[in-house]
Formats: C-alpha cells, sequence, structure tokens
C-alpha cells in the first residue's frame, strides 16, 4: 500500500486553516503525514497552525516566507513544492484552505494510483446550491466548478489533485512563475507525461463567497494570468470571436434581428449546457443571473487576458495583496518566456 502525504498552502487563512487540518485528519484512509506551509501568515494563521498540531499527530507545519509575493513571483507554485519536496510520501495528494473535504476524499481521489491505474488524478470542486450564494452559483460554470459533488469533472485545479512524487519531479514541479495559474501550466505538463484518472466522488467542496464583481474580478485575474503566461490562446480567440459576434449582430440590428437572434441563442446554450436540470431542480434563483454572468464572461476574459498580454503583470491575490512591493520578484516578461518554455507545444489549452 503506497504511502500517502496530504498537503496544502496557505497564507493569511486563518478562518479556514484548522477546519481545512481537520478534515485531512478525519479521513477514512489516514495519509501518513498533512504538511502544510505557511508563507509568512500576518493574521494568526501560524499561531492556529501550530495549536493544532498539538491536536493532530500527523500534521506538520512549516512556516516559509518566501512562500509570499514578496519573495517569490510564484508564491502558491513555491509553497505546495515546498511541502513535496519535505513529504515523506510516495503519492502528494493537494488540498486547499477555504474547501472542505468529504470523510472519504482521499481514498476516492488516491484510488487510481494506488491500483496503478494512473500516475495522476483530478478530482475537482463543486458548491452545494443550497448553500452558495447567487453569484456564486451563477459564475461556477465559467469558473470550473459543479453544482454536484458526483458530476463529471475535467478540472485541473489543485484544490483536489494527487501524483506520485515521481511524476511531480518528471515534469519539473509546480512553475513558481506566477501567482495565478500554475496548476494549469503544471497540469498541461502532467497532460503531456502521463494520462489523468478523473475518479468520481472526489471533489472539494467549495464556498468562494462571491458577488457579482467579486467574481468577474476572479474571472479576469485569471484570464490575465492567462495572457500574462500566454497560455490558453483557443479560449481567447474563443472569447474574442463571442465578442465580435455580439457587436456584428447589435451594428446590423436596424436591418435584421436574426444575427441577434442567433448569437443569443448560442449565447444560451452556453450558459446551460453543462447544468441546466441541477439548476431549474436545486437553484432557480440563480437561472437568469448565469445568463447575465455569461454575457460578461466574453468580454471580461478577452480584455483581460489582452491586458495580461500586453503588461506581462504578475497580478497578486488577494492574500498576497500589499505584500508585492517589499521584495525582488522577477522581471514578468521573464517570467512569461519561463513559462512559455515549461509548457509541451503539443498540449493544447482547455
Amino acid at each position: 500500500m503506497p504511502q500517502i502525504s496530504a498537503i496544502a498552502t496557505v497564507l493569511n487563512e486563518a478562518g479556514s486553516v484548522c477546519a481545512l487540518a481537520d478534515c485531512l485528519a478525519r479521513q477514512t484512509c489516514l495519509p501518513l503525514e498533512i504538511v502544510i506551509v505557511d508563507g509568512g501568515s500576518t493574521d494568526g494563521t501560524w499561531e492556529k497552525l501550530q495549536q493544532a498540531q498539538a491536536m493532530y499527530p500527523t500534521l506538520r507545519a512549516i512556516r516559509d516566507e518566501s512562500c509570499s509575493l514578496k519573495h517569490s513571483p510564484g508564491p502558491i507554485a513555491r509553497g505546495r513544492n515546498v511541502a513535496i519536496a519535505t513529504a515523506r510520501g510516495e503519492i502528494i495528494a493537494c488540498a486547499d484552505a477555504g474547501c472542505t473535504y468529504a470523510p472519504d476524499w482521499l481514498e476516492r481521489l488516491c484510488a487510481p494510483i494506488v491500483k496503478g491505474e494512473a500516475e495522476y488524478a483530478l478530482g475537482g470542486s463543486y458548491i452545494d446550491p443550497k448553500t452558495a450564494g447567487l453569484w456564486d452559483i451563477a459564475a461556477s460554470a465559467f469558473l470550473g466548478v459543479k453544482l454536484r459533488p458526483d458530476a463529471p469533472n475535467k478540472s485541473c485545479t489543485a484544490r483536489s489533485m494527487a501524483f506520485t512524487k515521481k511524476m511531480w519531479e518528471q515534469v519539473g514541479r509546480f512553475p513558481e512563475v506566477s501567482v495565478s495559474g500554475e496548476d494549469a501550466i503544471f497540469d498541461m505538463r502532467m497532460r503531456a507525461a502521463t494520462k489523468p484518472a478523473f475518479p468520481r466522488g472526489a471533489m472539494a467542496q467549495y464556498l468562494p463567497e462571491l458577488s457579482f464583481s467579486s467574481a468577474t474580478g476572479r474571472l479576469g485575474w485569471y484570464a490575465a494570468s492567462d495572457g500574462a503566461l500566454g497560455i490558453r490562446r483557443t479560449r481567447f480567440a474563443r472569447m474574442s470571436a463571442r465578442c465580435l459576434a455580439e457587436l456584428a449582430a447589435i451594428s446590423v440590428l436596424w436591418w435584421t434581428l436574426v444575427p441577434l437572434a442567433f448569437v443569443l441563442a448560442v449565447e444560451i446554450y452556453i450558459a446551460y449546457e453543462h447544468d441546466l436540470r441541477t439548476l431549474v431542480s436545486r437553484a432557480p434563483r440563480a437561472i437568469l443571473p448565469r445568463f447575465v454572468f455569461s454575457l460578461t464572461v466574453p468580454w471580461v476574459c478577452a480584455a483581460s487576458h489582452i491586458y495580461g498580454m500586453v503588461t506581462k503583470s504578475n497580478l497578486p491575490n488577494t492574500q498576497n495583496a500589499g505584500m508585492e512591493g517589499t521584495g525582488a520578484p522577477a522581471d514578468p516578461v521573464q517570467l512569461s518566456k519561463s513559462a512559455e518554455q515549461q509548457i509541451p507545444r503539443s498540449s493544447s489549452p482547455r
């Protein structure tokens, strides 16, 4: 039976780090260890981690201030790499603060690897429509988050991801080149090296608590990172085409309604193609907001991707906000070039 190390990296997660440790310590398949790296939190996260070590013997808390934007252009990737490098297990399972995990999550996620069927497994993430906010539900499909824990999943999120330590070394570890997008680049490199498994019932339960503004902001942040890193160009082309189609349809409204009707039909299909039944049965209040949000997606993604592509900006996330000006991160242009070099040319963006 291969030994499993569960790992996570945190920064200013005082409100959720204890819940994360508790979830990981109560798995039906107990991990050999739980390794959580704190990147230099200032909100009491580290103190809570120290207290949690007394409650959970398998928990190893590591404080490494190089895992923040103050010292690294890719603090999240660096935190994961530090945790994995010190882990003793043959299999690594990645988790994330802000998520909760069912007791059988680790067992289900790692089952294909334990059985020798795969070296890489992706569990995905979901939100519960009964407890999630309106814009959490409306934005879910565009942020790679499902509305059911048993839904088909192809997401590469590191909220629920497992792989052998050997494969992590083989593909060059998580790329420490940007605040966001590190799991997407890692996934591309892993898929070029091995076929992933998508075990059912291994999703992380996520509760982002988004408003319309923060949901579009998060989408824009991801797209700007994609532009800076030069990845997901196919998605950028698709989003740009949707924007142009909408403009073209509006420009001929004086003569005909047919193009606009066609564009709206396509947009309706895009908004509801994956989970209309779930929306109708479990979250009918989010049906109209989903369509409204869907209409904003191409504009936010296309504009943000162009912004990232032009500026090469390494945008900070909420936890790293305010910490980016005190260190000396690598030059953003070099970050983009480095990321390009790390992505296999044979892999295509999702």
